[in-house]
């Protein structure tokens, strides 16, 4: 059982102990070891082959004997006696954005709500407005919550679908038939959330590939099996559709089921009018006579087009652009990023020494990375204080003699409190490199408040950055309510650049949001939030959406060498 599956299971435990008003600290310790064994940065399987669970750093004896448990047998007695005792409607309740596990149980104690259904008719009736603590705008909200859990729950994460995808692609490659093969749909395009995954290939033997597909130890169930389509269910319900295709189609299949929709409508509309028919088995004239369809490049060409990269077909003003002779921009790729500016390390929440990140980031190419842990009101990642934060810019400084190009950041994420403040004095802000500033409560503060408060911190002349600006959570939680446009206006004139955050939850400047402050002129900063060296691979995602963005080298900072970043901190901002 992986890290990440236990996490998830003590942090049910915490809910449902919460929802039946049990002991605060022990709900408290299941938090904490959900935290803990989600960001160590070694599996628990083997750390319990050397038996070193009662040695984490963190975790009592009696968790870790459950631990044990579940990596042994995959199943924790414990746990499924609370499931027993405690309706599957009411743990599920707590997937709607913003609900907690008290809410859920004066839900039950006070109306007799059990689950989402019964919760979704008591808010259309007004029911729930009566209820201590609540109102119509709490009706409004759970409402819109249970809207936005429906979309999400039929959606994967970026963040999993691709690493999924590669894991079959790399599967299926290695049949003796398989010439070609590529992801499609919006996977190929990097959208940040997934419906289905589409794969694509050639072979001169499909039966053969379709038989290994549907074989899969992860599938579940086999939807269909056809000879040239199959689909399955894997684990999680997440459905995987395989095409074969012939040799002399896969460039126009793999055109045609990248979709997008809109995009595809109007490369068909300009053969059209140059009487020509695409689809997906190539590029014909009206008579029938093939022209093309071997590669993608082909549909592209024979339109009089540049090549699209498939992150921009989005019917949005690429086709367009590409009707010009420089309107489509270079997009950043993932090899011009020289390093990453918020990691977090053991000094708060994160699971590994900064050293240990250190050589993390070094093994990446990295010429930099920004340490970037938290301020002290929040109290509950382990947030630095001044003292803590003065002995950190020590260590790291100690660390960075020890390095020839590549250096330390000494950084902070440092909290926007709800008046606009900063969690720690200028005179402490001057003593590091780069300062990246974050909203971490209050987000229930009407938009222009939240705006009121981001700017102010964009006004003070140590922050460099503003994290995850919008503070949305994927699939958990919208992002506030922001005036992004004076935001970004605001980005600019006070030479602060705007987050990526790149983990996969976040994506946080969204796509639209970065074409928008790069068109701006406002500078977009990488950074992983990380919180184990693993995680610092997550910055793939954040080139993804980077370049769904329109982003170009010249848009992103991280591209810059550490010397011409140094010289640019330096000189204040960014």
């Amino acid at each position: 059982m992986k890290n990440k599956e236990i996490a998830q299971i003590f942090s049910q435990i915490a809910d449902i102990l919460e929802i039946n008003d049990e002991n605060p600290f022990r709900i408290r310790a299941y938090q904490n070891a959900a935290r803990i064994v989600e960001g160590l940065p070694e599996e628990v399987e083997k750390i319990e082959q050397r038996g070193g669970i009662g040695e984490i750093s963190g975790i009592g004896a009696g968790i870790a004997d459950r631990i044990s448990e579940l990596v042994r047998t995959n199943r924790l007695s414990y746990y499924e006696e609370l499931k027993a005792k405690t309706p599957e409607g009411l743990v599920r309740m707590l997937d709607i954005p913003d609900l907690g596990p008290k809410t859920v149980a004066l839900l039950k104690q006070k109306l007799g709500i059990e689950n989402i259904e019964q919760l979704e008719k008591a808010a259309r009736e007004g029911i729930l407005r009566n209820l201590p603590g609540m109102g119509e705008k709490t009706e409004e909200n759970i409402l819109s919550g249970i809207e936005f859990l429906k979309y999400h729950r039929e959606r994967i994460l970026l963040g999993k679908a691709y690493p999924l995808s590669q894991s079959i692609i790399i599967l299926l490659n290695k049949i003796s038939s398989v010439k070609r093969i590529s992801a499609a749909g919006s996977l190929r395009r990097m959208r940040e959330t997934i419906g289905d995954i589409d794969i694509l290939a050639t072979s001169e033997e499909p039966q053969q590939v379709m038989k290994v597909f549907t074989g899969m130890p992860s599938v579940t169930s086999v939807l269909a099996m056809g000879e040239t389509k199959s689909s399955v269910y894997i684990e999680e319900n997440i459905q995987i559709d395989l095409r074969v295709v012939a040799e002399e189609s896969f460039g126009a299949a793999l055109q045609y089921f990248t979709g997008s929709k809109s995009h595809n409508i109007k490369l068909r509309e300009l053969a059209h009018k140059r009487g020509l028919k695409i689809n997906e088995y190539g590029v014909f004239r009206i008579s029938g006579e093939r022209i093309g369809g071997r590669e993608e490049d082909d549909i592209y060409k024979v339109l009089a087009l540049h090549y699209i990269p498939p992150e921009l077909r989005e019917g949005l003003g690429e086709i367009e652009a590409a009707q010009q002779g420089r309107g489509l921009p270079e997009l950043i790729t993932h090899e011009k990023v020289r390093g990453d500016f918020h990691v977090h390390s053991n000094w708060s929440d994160g699971a590994n020494s900064i050293p240990e990140l250190a050589a993390a980031a070094r093994r990446l190419g990295y010429e930099y990375l920004a340490i970037c842990d938290h301020s002290k009101s929040l109290g509950i990642a382990g947030g630095l204080s001044e003292e803590r934060l003065r002995k950190q810019i020590k260590e790291i400084k100690a660390l960075n003699k020890s390095f020839s190009n590549f250096q330390i950041l000494c950084g902070t994420e440092v909290d926007i409190d709800s008046d606009g403040e900063l969690d720690f004095s200028d005179d402490l802000l001057s003593e590091l490199d780069i300062v990246i500033a974050a909203i971490h409560t209050g987000f229930k503060q009407e938009g222009s408040r939240i705006t009121e408060r981001i700017i102010s911190a964009m006004e003070n002349k140590f922050v460099n950055i503003i994290a995850h600006p919008t503070g949305r959570l994927l699939g958990e939680r919208e992002g506030y309510e922001l005036d992004m446009e004076r935001l970004i206006g605001e980005a600019k004139r006070t030479g602060t650049a705007l987050e990526l955050n790149a983990l996969p939850q976040r994506l946080d400047l969204s796509d639209v949001h970065c074409h928008m402050a790069g068109s701006a002129g406002v500078l977009i900063a990488l950074g992983t939030d990380a919180h184990n060296a693993a995680q610092l691979e997550v910055m793939q995602y954040g080139v993804a959406t980077a370049r769904r963005g329109w982003l170009e080298e010249k848009n992103v900072i991280n591209t810059l060498s550490l010397s011409k970043l140094l010289k640019k901190l330096n000189n204040g901002k960014t």
